[in-house]
């Protein structure tokens, strides 16, 4: 196998991958982030014949990814632009937590323009596991930073390789965890080679990276809330989170974006006050259409699923210019 120019750097956040149990085989009662990112790669037999090059790792932190922190995503969008006008480099690995890497996965979408591959991996298994999940991940989401044309902000799972605005987390235990929904994944890593069934992400890629300027500058992040409606949903969430200075609220619609009256008249006295309103479906698949009646005075999300559109909506508080809808 020919060697490939250049280095692949493996930044790590910790997650599950690197989590430990008590017991031998335990994996759910176990601690997140325990492993160094080190550790975790000289324990995977055979990676470093799988990185065809050399490789470079930083632990950029080391936390469970249910308590993802912003201070977290500028550190590592931050390294990441470094290594990628790094000419030495030619992909990014990122060893993540399973919670909330689709989170992660489309703010480094959105804030760097990745013309060479950023690969997050992760694991539902700690690595103290009889049958961790982790070592196999790792070697996968090495051979698509190693795979021709590889580019953009993808993550790797169980063998399926998906897109970082398509990749949802679906399952709360089982390794093949997620899903790119009705488009499917962007194709699969089989015995050490990349199979695809769609190009890899390119469009909009880095459409926000002067909020990622101004983070550096030290600007705030905005507050940004997510709200869902239901039967019997009342306003009354809304209108304390506006009393106490949200900037902005995504809305978990119902169906093709519906929601209760009482729900929609807050969130519209709540525009009117300031409050940006993106409005989006608590369905799990398609996305919603342009409304004829009365909610079409609260924009759409642009097919995000509630969390990333609330990721975009931060990062247009922030003043990057939104993506054509």
């Amino acid at each position: 196998m020919q060697v490939s120019a250049g280095k692949i750097v493996v930044l790590g956040t910790g997650g599950t991958i690197a989590g430990k149990a008590g017991v031998a085989g335990d994996n759910i009662g176990y601690v997140a982030g325990q492993v160094g990112v080190q550790d975790l790669l000289e324990a995977v037999p055979g990676l470093a014949q799988a990185a065809q090059g050399p490789l470079v790792v930083e632990q950029v932190a080391q936390i469970d990814s249910k308590n993802m922190e912003f201070a977290v995503w500028a550190a590592l969008a931050h390294r990441c632009r470094a290594h990628l006008a790094d000419d030495s480099v030619r992909a990014i690995v990122v060893t993540h937590g399973t919670d909330t890497l689709e989170e992660t996965a489309w703010f480094l979408h959105s804030v760097l323009d990745a013309r060479k591959p950023v690969v997050l991996t992760c694991a539902m298994r700690p690595a103290t596991a009889i049958a961790p999940d982790g070592p196999q991940n790792l070697l996968d989401a090495l051979a698509v930073a190693n795979a021709p044309g590889a580019r953009g902000v993808v993550s790797v799972c169980a063998g399926a390789v998906h897109g970082a605005r398509q990749v949802q987390k679906v399952h709360p235990y089982r390794v093949d965890a997620f899903s790119s929904g009705e488009g499917g994944p962007l194709g699969w890593v089989e015995e050490g080679r990349v199979r695809l069934a769609q190009d890899w992400p390119q469009a909009q890629a880095g459409w926000a990276q002067s909020a990622l300027e101004k983070i550096a500058a030290g600007a705030p992040w905005p507050r940004v809330e997510i709200v869902m409606n239901y039967a019997g949903a009342s306003g009354s969430t809304v209108d304390a989170l506006v009393r106490d200075g949200v900037q902005g609220l995504v809305v978990a619609a119902t169906g093709n974006g519906t929601l209760h009256h009482a729900l929609q008249a807050a969130l519209e006295r709540a525009q009117q006050a300031g409050v940006a309103v993106r409005v989006t479906t608590r369905c799990p698949l398609g996305q919603v259409l342009a409304l004829p009646w009365a909610e079409a005075a609260l924009p759409l999300a642009s097919g995000l699923i509630p969390v990333k559109a609330r990721v975009s909506l931060l990062l247009e508080l922030l003043g990057a210019q939104p993506p054509a809808r």
